[in-house]
């Protein structure tokens, strides 16, 4: 499986107990739907975008919502050494298909973004997750850059058929980055 086919899900942390157990620190709003699964993608190698399957024979999540993980095959504290540090991925068709004005970051990259004041404002880039605050980075057609909160107020509304957000930015927030 590639890279780009899959979403992030976290990394394995470090090694729990003497059987070859992992714990991974999940990136994801709700851990407890991974309680159960089956099967993960891991990046073995930092530079390479292969990901390679792998089996689990137990995945629990803990109070500290880690994911406790035991992998098929790995059975003793040296294999389950060699996997610290590796990050975990999940096929995107795996994601639950949402609705409304509710999106995934990956999903919206390219993404056109209409201002209710200043028509279209460019085009994201990318979207910046801050712990405070995620933003949109949107690409102007004059090659300036802006930046654009992403709020329930001021998204209003979502159109994935034409890839277009609209947005109602706060007073004066386009100016700072037009003028």
């Amino acid at each position: 499986m590639n890279l780009d086919a899959c979403y992030y899900l976290g990394y394995t942390a470090k090694v729990h107990g003497k059987n070859g157990e992992l714990i991974v620190k999940l990136n994801v709003d709700f851990p407890e739907e991974y309680q159960n699964l089956e099967s993960v993608f891991i990046q073995l190698n930092e530079k390479d975008k292969t990901l390679i399957p792998f089996f689990l024979t137990s995945a629990q999540i803990q109070n500290s919502g880690n994911l406790q993980i035991k992998i098929e095959g790995i059975d003793n504290l040296d294999e389950a050494k060699k996997m610290i540090g590796k990050s975990l991925y999940l096929p995107l068709n795996t994601l639950p298909e949402l609705t409304g004005n509710q999106f995934y970051y990956h999903e919206v990259i390219g993404f056109k973004v209409i201002d209710a004041e200043k028509g279209n404002i460019g085009q994201i880039t990318q979207v910046l997750d801050y712990p405070t605050q995620a933003i949109f980075e949107i690409q102007h057609p004059t090659s300036k850059e802006i930046l654009v909160p992403i709020t329930d107020e001021i998204i209003t509304k979502l159109d994935r058929t034409n890839q277009t957000i609209f947005v109602t930015s706060p007073e004066g927030l386009i100016d700072l980055y037009l003028t």
